[in-house]
């Protein structure tokens, strides 16, 4: 039960950090967390892949989570603007 709740506080604090750094626009508490979460693991992926690793510990899980989100929504404005006619 604590994991889950330690991966809602912190997907919380990564989303709210992605999107403060992104500057995209505000998404609300629930998808905060969720782009938390997903850029959480897309921050360990990337990295792992890359072998890059940014310390133990919360700063350092925040911080993975944190530049996932800002990649994740990156990409979720790069592909999810509407086409100007």
């Amino acid at each position: 039960m604590t994991g889950w709740i330690v991966a809602i506080v912190s997907g919380a604090v990564a989303g709210w950090l992605g999107g403060m750094l992104y500057r995209g626009s505000g998404l609300g508490l629930l998808a905060n967390i969720i782009v938390g979460i997903l850029g959480a693991v897309l921050g360990y992926w990337l990295f792992g892949l890359l072998g890059i690793r940014l310390g133990s510990g919360w700063p350092g899980y925040i911080l993975t989570a944190a530049i996932g989100a800002v990649l994740l929504l990156a990409i979720f404005n790069l592909f999810g603007k509407p086409a100007n006619k």
